[in-house]
């Protein structure tokens, strides 16, 4: 065919023009601007179309579980909506790394920022969670801060949820599910659900069921309803369903008490028992608790000393003869012990009030305290991320608990961060209990001094080269990154490294050559972001060129050329770097640029 004779675009089929532009190589750009063109191609881009469902569908894939197939959305006001919300994200972050980077730690309070955007949850977290993903090693420092404030969103989000089943009436709070929102909070980057929970279980509850039907395929057990609550009455049926529970779970699967590392606290976390196996006794009883009542045989908590048990009634239930009861170790393999047999177990005699049935709450206190005890324990730990998260799931049960306030208190008064909620703190102990007056007197001086003592640091800071570590580059160089190839210019810097110890482990610092014990720049790079980046890692430009950053007139006065002059301020704060900066530009006109200045 001539070219010019074939049939135009709108002259196509309907269904074959609305492929064509639901293509993937068509972004929304193009689609806006074909929709100008015509009115027919306008008219098969309709807002509730094929169209922009695709868009939407193809640059943000995670964002559809959130949409029922079988309801009609506006996909284009959808589209602009989470587009919008993107720029937001992007716009607090890169504010949230320029603070990070100038004054070397994100404050506590910043997070509520994402509060006031007022975006659905959901979009905020679809695009913190992209540029986690992105593979870019130029993103490093936007990665940090938007798990960071991923971190705090979904904490936050799970406390909610933790508030309210606890103010469910006691018979609607399920063990599991208590047990669910505290791995929740202490993992919040991880993709733990209690749906995703209960559907692993449901595949062990069908082992079990396939087993008991091979020995009694009459079996009560295997006709069970499930989300029913029913339980079997005949003590022998009751037994062959823990038997073959036993087998399954301890022989067949091969779940078993964590014996060699009993104080990790991954042992804790039910998603965590279930993909290792192991776990402590009150993780694995949970777990034992919940498939047994599935089949239909009702076991209770037992907050026993040093070991959790389970216990089963073998008369009257809840009666309060321990005689009634026999006691299941599930951490021992669901072998079932009289009560002196549980004392032998411990080796201490136990008062009879130790084999009552505790509820959830009771149960959720003990999973919680056994944090918290590690979290008192980790050496490695330097935030101590355990004891903060501890202390604020036990918080929210117990939120009047003096003994647990006062070591939140002193937690954050020794981690330097936010000074404020810990003078918020104090008040409300000195108000629940006037005797801590002493202990409050206390942190709140030296809280008051530390706010002071910030206040006196935001000034400037004059910075001297005269320093044991030699530093090698100035204010105002051109530099590219060695490994990623990315520009930038310096607008500040560290004899070491002074970022905070989870931002040096996320950024595997420890891995450079000179870890953190080397000279590191602050610097604004060409595609808007900054950075802090450690000197062996960089280079003089080979070929200097404007960097096109919105912030460049905040630091600097012009581009001369090769480099940036610092305006007063800059120059106050570096007074001899600007004399430093010269002479390296001289020093390697005509040089190779991979030789650095004064041969360091």
């Amino acid at each position: 065919m001539e070219p010019g004779t074939g049939p135009l675009l709108v002259e196509l089929p309907g269904e074959l023009l609305e492929q064509i532009l639901c293509s993937r190589c068509l972004d929304h750009r193009d689609i806006i601007s074909i929709q100008g063109t015509c009115r027919r191609l306008r008219e098969l881009c309709p807002p509730r179309g094929k169209v922009w469902r695709r868009l939407l569908s193809v640059r943000w894939t995670s964002m559809m579980k959130y949409y029922n197939p079988l309801d009609s959305y506006d996909w284009l006001e959808e589209y602009k909506t989470r587009h919008r919300a993107g720029l937001a994200v992007c716009n607090l972050l890169a504010a949230f790394s320029k603070r990070l980077i100038t004054e070397r730690h994100i404050p506590c309070e910043g997070f509520n920022d994402f509060d006031t955007l007022g975006y659905p949850t959901h979009y905020l977290e679809d695009e913190l969670l992209s540029i986690m993903d992105n593979k870019s090693k130029k993103c490093s420092m936007l990665k940090y801060c938007a798990k960071k404030i991923l971190y705090s969103m979904r904490q936050e989000t799970i406390l909610c949820n933790l508030k309210s089943f606890l103010q469910q009436p006691v018979e609607k709070q399920p063990i599991l599910e208590g047990a669910v929102l505290i791995d929740q909070y202490c993992n919040p980057l991880e993709d733990i659900s209690l749906d995703n929970i209960q559907a692993q279980l449901d595949t062990i509850l069908e082992k079990v069921k396939a087993l008991l039907g091979v020995k009694n395929s009459r079996h009560p057990a295997l006709f069970l309803q499930a989300g029913a609550t029913s339980y079997i009455e005949d003590l022998d049926l009751q037994e062959q369903v823990l038997d073959a529970l036993n087998h399954v779970l301890f022989i067949e699967m091969k779940f078993k008490g964590n014996v060699t590392d009993f104080y990790n606290p991954l042992n804790s976390y039910i998603h965590q028992v279930l993909i290792t196996k192991t776990g402590i006794p009150i993780s694995l009883s949970v777990l034992y608790l919940y498939l047994a009542e599935r089949l239909g045989v009702p076991l209770e908590p037992v907050n026993f000393p040093h070991h959790f048990m389970l216990r089963w009634s073998q008369g009257i239930q809840g009666s309060t003869d321990i005689a009634d009861y026999v006691y299941v170790d599930a951490f021992g393999g669901g072998k079932r012990l009289s009560a002196r047999d549980c004392e032998y177990m411990i080796g201490q005699h136990v008062t009879e009030e130790f084999y009552a049935a505790v509820r959830t709450k009771e149960v959720m206190q003990r999973m919680i305290g056994n944090l918290l005890n590690l979290g008192k324990r980790e050496s490695k730990d330097r935030n101590f991320m355990l004891l903060r998260v501890s202390l604020d799931l036990y918080l929210a049960m117990y939120p009047d608990s003096v003994q647990h306030l006062l070591l939140q208190a002193r937690l954050y008064f020794h981690l330097g961060i936010w000074p404020e909620k810990v003078l918020d703190i104090l008040q409300n102990i000195q108000a629940l209990d006037p005797y801590q007056h002493g202990a409050v007197a206390y942190l709140v001086q030296h809280t008051l001094e530390h706010i002071e003592k910030r206040k006196e640091d935001s000034g400037i800071t004059i910075k001297l080269r005269s320093s044991d570590i030699e530093i090698c580059y100035s204010i105002g160089l051109i530099m590219r990154h060695k490994r990623h190839g990315y520009s930038g210019v310096i607008f500040g810097w560290d004899p070491i490294c002074m970022m905070p110890p989870d931002w040096i482990e996320y950024m595997d610092t420890h891995n450079l050559i000179s870890g953190a014990n080397q000279p590191f720049y602050s610097m604004l790079l060409d595609d808007g972001s900054c950075s802090y980046v450690a000197q062996e890692n960089l280079e003089l430009h080979p070929s200097p060129k404007e960097i096109m950053h919105p912030d460049i007139g905040l630091y600097f006065s012009e581009f001369s050329s090769t480099h940036y002059i610092g305006n007063e301020e800059l120059k106050l704060q570096y007074p001899e770097d600007m004399e430093f900066t010269l002479s390296s530009i001289q020093m390697t006109n005509g040089q190779s640029s991979n030789i650095s200045p004064h041969e360091c």
